[in-house]
């Protein structure tokens, strides 16, 4: 009996080879990788002569909004944008409204996202004060791991004490389920945010004071030491300053079970880009830092030291982005449309080779939180998350055309080269040249193996 799919003729990508060959898919799964005149017959083939094939890329640091922030982003518009960009997994953040603290919000989100999503998704639990008895039951009730703020502003996901956290890491030890941090010093936010408010400055030259490097300096090092004392499993989101890189790199020496993300506005922006977008809009937490910062994070990309590359995807509407005092800017940019493009334009600079990418981007996500190999690989058995990408096809970014509800992108007009131009979600496809061709709800929830 004929299978389901094969695709046949591309280059097959791994974090340690690139080999020509052909996939066969059935059921959704991955069940035969060879040439194509030893697989079995299949009802489609997809003809990749001349692309590249890679696993779908997983990001686990999106904020696609929903509930309480729809006119920002929705599950639908988010996995469309995702899809469009390759990416066939994604984790969304808690700090929605209401935010994702309890078991009821757990299935609340799941059920949101399980009715719209393209792509396969996993929901955070928040990891707060009163939510220390509620971590177990959020993990049963489908949370695929749990998010500190540990640097925060935002009342909804207030930053827990000192003695909460250390609970906190206890408890998730005991469970092997590694954590995500936001490690900044919410204190030293507050205290600094207070006093440059209080003497009037509303420049975005204010964000960057606000956010100095020693508070993530400080946060990651906490983070590291919480996590040796307790055996928690930590992973360290969004890592924007090369200051904190001599801490990571002694952390994992001291055998600290620590991973590490950064995002491609901290690879390609700096402080100097307020002149081609506007200072403001420039704003996230942690901040695009002034020049200097790119490229030693892409070096510790390159050794390892950083691990992983997610996006913080955060949109918010233009007119969000540009306003004129910087305490009122929205802080983020969509990232899941543009992430892959991105990171393929250094492969054809020479920067990183193609394996470097699906290293970052694929397998040591789904290595970091309990995915693989069933996610983030083209082996047999796993499931078939797949990308064809064109590594030679030019294009220029355009905000307006981007998929997400608030498509304010900072990257509006980059010309770059390499191009996802299929993706695949357990075998279906579910985007084609640039668009989404899947109806919501084909997504599904992913599950943790191991840790």
């Amino acid at each position: 009996m004929p299978i389901d799919l094969v695709i046949d003729g591309g280059k097959l990508v791994s974090p340690d080879a690139i080999v020509d060959g052909a996939i066969a898919i059935d059921g959704g799964q991955i069940v035969a990788v060879g040439t194509l005149a030893g697989l079995p017959s299949a009802r489609q083939t997809i003809d990749a002569k001349g692309l590249h094939v890679l696993p779908g890329a997983i990001d686990v640091h999106v904020h696609f909004r929903q509930p309480g922030y729809d006119h920002k982003e929705t599950w639908s518009s988010g996995t469309a944008a995702a899809a469009v960009g390759g990416v066939t997994t994604v984790f969304d953040m808690p700090n929605t409204n209401p935010p994702t603290a309890t078991v009821e919000a757990v299935k609340e989100k799941l059920a949101i996202a399980g009715a719209q999503a393209i792509i396969d998704f996993g929901v955070y639990g928040l990891i707060g004060e009163h939510t220390l008895d509620k971590l177990e039951g959020m993990l049963a009730a489908g949370a695929i791991s749990h998010k500190l703020y540990m640097g925060s502003e935002n009342p909804l996901v207030p930053c827990p004490s000192d003695g909460a956290i250390l609970e906190a890491f206890e408890t998730l030890a005991r469970l092997g389920v590694r954590c995500t941090v936001h490690a900044e010093n919410t204190p030293v936010l507050q205290w600094r945010g207070h006093q440059l408010m209080r003497s009037g400055r509303t420049d975005a030259g204010a964000h960057i004071e606000q956010h100095t490097d020693v508070a993530t300096v400080e946060a990651v090092s906490r983070t590291a030491i919480f996590a040796e004392w307790t055996g928690a499993k930590v992973h360290i989101a969004h890592e924007s300053s090369r200051h904190s890189l001599p801490h990571i790199r002694f952390a994992k020496s001291r055998g600290v079970d620590l991973t590490v993300e950064t995002c491609p506005h901290y690879l390609f922006l700096s402080t100097d880009d307020g002149a081609r977008v506007g200072d403001n809009f420039l704003r996230v937490k942690p901040p695009v830092r002034e020049p200097g910062h790119c490229e030693p994070l892409w070096t510790a990309l390159l050794d390892g030291t950083i691990d992983i590359i997610s996006t913080d995807h955060a949109p918010h509407l233009p007119e969000e982005k540009r306003r004129g005092v910087i305490w009122d800017c929205a802080p983020g940019f969509p990232g899941v449309e543009t992430s892959m493009r991105l990171m393929l334009n250094e492969v054809a600079r020479g920067r990183w080779q193609i394996t470097d990418y699906v290293r970052a981007a694929c397998a040591a996500p789904a290595k970091a939180f309990g995915l693989w190999p069933r996610k983030g690989s083209l082996e047999i058995g796993a499931d078939a998350d797949i990308v064809l990408v064109d590594t030679q096809r030019r294009s220029q970014i355009t905000a307006a055309k981007l998929h997400s509800r608030g498509n304010a992108s900072p990257f509006d007009g980059y010309e770059t080269v390499g191009l996802p131009i299929r993706t695949l979600v357990r075998g279906k496809t579910v985007a084609v040249d640039g668009s989404p061709v899947c109806e919501g709800g084909w997504g599904k929830p992913v599950t943790r193996s191991s840790s």
